[in-house]
């Protein structure tokens, strides 16, 4: 009995070694630690600041393609699928979710369309959904064809581009990437988000799976199709004009390809942005902050570590209510809640489809409306300022804002 004992507690304790070695704890610095942690009782997801640096990286990467030369070759020297065009906006889109699959951070490179903005959460959530990246769903779907109605049905989006965030052998999120044209080996979104992974996380990234090519009619690596149409160019060639400064607004090259110039650009969304979440840690807050073109598309958003994942939901609702009706949540918001009344057709879901949280700011520029932002704070009282603050930090007295009469104070709602 004493021997069975004995081998028990060894095993034990072999197994325990054992797990030990295979589930190595992941560096504090890359995952939300400390008060913010404790807050959400979650030690093992990926924090805001590794998120932004992994789709900051990408879109570096992506940005030296741009500038080199218009077609890469193959190893006999030919001319091959142009992976970016001189002259062409670098195009990336990339998505930062936790393992719940809520919004971390999002970045919408200038001049890119809905379908690389909306694949690239397509991708990341297949990786969460599937526990592996999105290419192996696609490789299945390229072993047989059939299989892809059945992929699609269980929401699944059987194309490269989405990664589980692993380190030590521990998931900690999901990124998703699309928008750059494909060309593996050479170079796709996968390639871009997992190079960027490996400089911001380290070498305990594991390596890509295997990509397995099509060889049906007109697949990849297969045989031309024949009978192919002939697909011809379409895209302006000449930048919009636009009376906002080029920093503010998406311009050049970007503008041109989506023939549109007052679109709010990137670094002006991620400034708004910063000014919100300083404004939201001065008072010792977390905030999620959305920004939306004046296309209804998303073009940055971000989390802070220790934020409710249901602030992200609310703050993206309020931005589209308030670019929708073209004004403040706050206008018809502030005065529901203080009648005590909330009429039937404005709460969701309604036939309007507003989410009236007091929050939501149209982005308004000398008279041009180029954007909106809506923003969700663990103070639901200071949603309002937060965006203002993001406001007047990145445009100044050229922003329109709402207006309270002197002494009066901005609205307090709830979510």
């Amino acid at each position: 009995m004493k021997r069975m004992v004995h081998i028990g507690i060894a095993t034990v304790t072999a197994i325990a070694i054992a797990s030990t070695t295979f589930a190595q704890s992941v560096p504090e610095k890359f995952v939300v630690s400390g008060k913010a942690a404790e807050k959400l009782h979650d030690y093992s997801t990926i924090n805001l600041e590794s998120a932004r640096r992994i789709a900051e990286t990408c879109e570096a990467l992506v940005v030296a393609r741009s500038e080199k030369q218009t077609f890469e070759k193959d190893k006999d020297g030919n001319p091959i699928y142009p992976v970016q065009i001189n002259g062409e906006a670098p195009q990336q889109t990339v998505i930062v979710i936790d393992k719940e699959g809520n919004h971390i951070y999002f970045d919408r490179m200038d001049g890119q369309n809905y379908t690389n903005v909306v694949t690239a959460e397509m991708k990341a959530r297949t990786a969460m959904l599937t526990r592996e990246p999105s290419k192996a769903t696609m490789n299945r779907v390229s072993r047989d064809p059939n299989d892809e109605a059945l992929e699609v049905q269980l929401g699944l989006y059987p194309v490269a581009g989405g990664l589980p965030i692993i380190m030590n052998n521990q998931t900690i999120g999901y990124v998703g990437a699309g928008g750059y044209r494909p060309n593996p080996p050479i170079w796709s979104d996968e390639i871009c988000v997992h190079k960027a992974m490996q400089e911001v996380l380290g070498p305990s990234v594991p390596p890509l799976i295997e990509d397995i090519r099509g060889q049906g009619p007109g697949g990849r690596g297969g045989a031309q199709n024949p009978n192919a149409l002939p697909v011809p160019v379409w895209g302006s060639t000449k930048a919009p004009k636009s009376s906002l400064p080029a920093e503010w607004v998406v311009s050049g090259a970007g503008s041109a390809h989506i023939m549109e110039g007052t679109q709010i650009s990137l670094a002006a969304a991620k400034a708004v942005t910063k000014g919100c979440r300083e404004f939201a840690a001065s008072k010792g807050q977390t905030a999620s902050v959305y920004i939306f073109d004046n296309a209804f598309e998303m073009v940055h958003m971000e989390r802070m570590d220790g934020d409710f994942p249901g602030n992200a939901r609310t703050a993206m609702l309020k931005a589209q209510t308030a670019q929708r009706l073209r004004e403040p949540t706050s206008l018809r918001g502030a005065p529901m809640k203080n009648s005590g009344r909330v009429p039937a057709r404005d709460v969701a879901p309604n036939e309007f489809n507003f989410y009236l949280g007091i929050g939501g700011i149209p982005i308004v520029i000398d008279g041009q409306m180029i954007g909106s932002v809506g923003v969700s704070t663990s103070d639901s009282s200071i949603d309002e300022q937060c965006a203002m603050a993001g406001l007047k930090s990145t445009f100044g007295d050229r922003a329109l804002l709402p207006l309270y009469k002197t002494g009066a104070a901005a609205p307090a709602a709830g979510h």
